[in-house]
């Protein structure tokens, strides 16, 4: 269960952690908790794997895919075939000497197996269980299969996304499945200050669906009491003035002064004191309703110098303003370069692999990147051997049977 108490590695490297999920919505959790130390044993069918093995981008060399290395770095990978009854013995065995366990497999699958909630706490009380799937746990929507896609529709997501003049959009990232992983980050931090105070664990439900509609702002209450309904406003959020993406001779950059103190500060730097002082901009509401003429005020004003002179003026009067970033613009920022928020990382195919830091940062315990993704099964013999004391003659004989 819980390891000797240290902090080499991260605030959580003291506990451990299961991951039974595939593809995000699960592993994004545990790529979270293995980051800031814990350490999380994966659990993959023998010889298949998790599907993000290959999901995604490679290099066109036969390579793993791109998406994998992040997604899975700081765990250990064993397999275990989950729908025989020995493997289902074994995973007992193994919830007896951890913290945490996570999967987002559809709801009733482990109960099938004979590994639901009720039987592994029985084993161990101080489990806290991690469950993260489309529609929750309960309810009438439970049983059925859910995707990151669907749980962004149903959460209000897509609906408000992209331009008015098209259907709805999709972010160009997988924020559902992530938002939820997040969200079970969170209850699985809170079931553990729970568990300190009692000794005892308990299940985390996160739902995709219920994610994304927390991070929906006042979407219900605005139509609760004012019967209105967000539309899809592209680049902009209606009565929100200005804050916009403007051109600029050379370019584009976006430029957020909304707040009244920041939007006297952008009148300066605009030698616009005016419009500071005039009765139809000088308030938040007032601007929200002259939305269009003041953005297109602004996109006359920045037109007519560089990207960098307007970010100059926005710096030097305290306006936030930036440019919108790829990914080279990321990898040769200063500030990115300065706060370590890319990293490189050795990977056996790859060679010098880049990718995002560990967020947030942490001042006494902070968290890190200790080893890329491992290969199917890299860790049987770690984990079967030394922490569940297998001999070498069972080994053989479990994989002969492609239990493991």
């Amino acid at each position: 269960m819980t390891k000797a108490v240290t902090f080499e590695h991260g605030a959580l490297s003291d506990l451990r952690v299961l991951e039974l999920g595939t593809l995000l919505a699960g592993p994004f959790c545990g790529q979270l908790l293995g980051d800031m130390g814990a350490e999380v044993i994966k659990i993959e069918p023998p010889s298949q794997g998790d599907p993000m093995r290959v999901w995604g981008r490679h290099d066109g060399a036969d390579g793993p895919s791109l998406w994998w290395p992040v997604v899975s770095r700081n765990k250990k990978s064993i397999t275990l075939d989950l729908r025989q009854s020995e493997g289902q013995e074994i995973l007992k065995e193994l919830v007896g000497k951890t913290d945490f366990l996570l999967e987002n497999f559809r709801p009733g699958t482990l109960e099938k197996w004979g590994l639901g909630y009720d039987t592994l706490n029985a084993l161990n009380p101080r489990l806290i269980m991690i469950r993260v799937s489309g529609y929750g746990q309960s309810g009438p929507y439970s049983h059925r299969a859910g995707f990151g896609a669907i749980g962004e529709a149903m959460g209000g997501l897509r609906y408000v996304v992209g331009d008015p003049s098209t259907p709805p959009s999709r972010m160009g990232i997988s924020i559902g499945d992530s938002l939820a992983a997040t969200f079970a980050c969170v209850g699985a931090l809170s079931a553990l200050h729970y568990r300190e105070r009692t000794g005892r664990g308990q299940m985390v439900d996160s739902a995709i669906y219920e994610a994304v509609l927390g991070m929906m702002e006042s979407l219900i209450t605005e139509y609760d009491k004012a019967g209105v309904i967000r539309e899809r406003t592209g680049a902009i959020l209606p009565n929100i003035a200005p804050s916009n993406v403007y051109p600029t001779q050379d370019g584009m950059l976006l430029i957020a002064a909304n707040q009244d103190t920041v939007f006297k500060r952008l009148c300066e730097a605009m030698q616009r004191q005016d419009l500071a002082a005039d009765a139809q901009y000088s308030s938040h509401p007032a601007r929200g309703l002259r939305q269009l003429e003041l953005d297109d005020l602004i996109s006359r004003w920045t037109i007519t110098k560089s990207t960098q002179e307007v970010l100059d003026l926005m710096d030097r009067h305290g306006v936030p303003a930036g440019l919108i970033y790829r990914a080279p613009d990321m990898l040769q920022d200063p500030h990115f370069k300065a706060r370590e928020a890319i990293v490189t990382v050795r990977h056996p195919h790859y060679g010098e692999l880049k990718m995002q830091n560990v967020a947030p940062k942490l001042s006494k315990s902070p968290g890190s990147i200790r080893s890329v993704a491992p290969t199917l099964g890299e860790h049987n013999a770690e984990i079967y051997s030394a922490l569940l004391n297998f001999t070498p003659a069972r080994m053989a004989e479990l994989t002969s049977r492609r239990v493991i």
